[in-house]
């Protein structure tokens, strides 16, 4: 058998729940491919282009701050008003003993969302204009080795949804206002769902292989 007739390794896919080996092929825009033996979702053509990914990142990014550094929530109680931002929350925490929740905080909706962010950035900006440098395939190919990683502990939604119980719990004792913050952080979580959505580390390989 000539190479040619060999398939590709990054052409093959395994489905996740029955483990049918199925060759990957070219999908539209909004299509899914979906197992032949027990009709999973194996993968989907990402609707954004590398541009839209970026513009997607790049709107993260600059959420990130007013959403980590504004206050979320403000609370009226008895004539005096407390606010608390992310950082403030997960230092309280902190300071109160309670260590191991506070810097599962700290990791999950702060520090582990933005390295995600970053590292989504740097792909797409060394994949638009750096492959063909060996310095930069050698660093990307470090990043995509991480990336996986990092998207584990990356979880804005557990701080979102805490957000809004603590909200609802306090409401019979206090005035709860939201802020700024609250909107930034909220709109950062919905752009993080779309930016790993329409991202594909599979894309991201391939264009590492292509470049060599």
């Amino acid at each position: 058998m000539s190479d040619s007739d060999t398939p590709k390794l990054q052409s093959i896919i395994l489905c996740q729940s029955c483990d049918v080996a199925v060759s990957r092929q070219a999908l539209p825009a909004n299509v899914r491919a979906l197992c032949p033996r027990c009709h999973s979702a194996l993968y989907a053509k990402p609707f954004c282009t590398i541009n839209g990914v970026l513009a997607l990142c790049i709107t993260a990014l600059l959420l990130y701050i007013p959403a980590n550094f504004y206050p979320v929530l403000e609370l009226h109680f008895f004539g005096s008003i407390r606010t608390s931002t992310v950082w403030e929350g997960a230092y309280s925490v902190i300071k109160q003993g309670y260590y191991i929740v506070g810097i599962a905080v700290a990791l999950g909706a702060i520090v582990a969302p933005a390295a995600l962010l970053v590292s989504i950035l740097l792909q797409v900006l060394i994949v638009k204009h750096g492959l063909h440098k060996p310095i930069l395939r050698k660093y990307f190919r470090s990043i995509l080795k991480k990336h996986l990683l990092i998207k584990q502990f990356s979880m804005p939604e557990i701080y979102v949804i805490s957000m809004f119980v603590t909200a609802f719990n306090l409401g019979d004792f206090a005035d709860i206002y939201m802020g700024i913050g609250t909107f930034c952080y909220v709109m950062l979580f919905i752009l993080m769902l779309f930016l790993q959505r329409e991202y594909n580390i599979d894309y991201m390989w391939e264009q590492l292989h292509e470049s060599q």
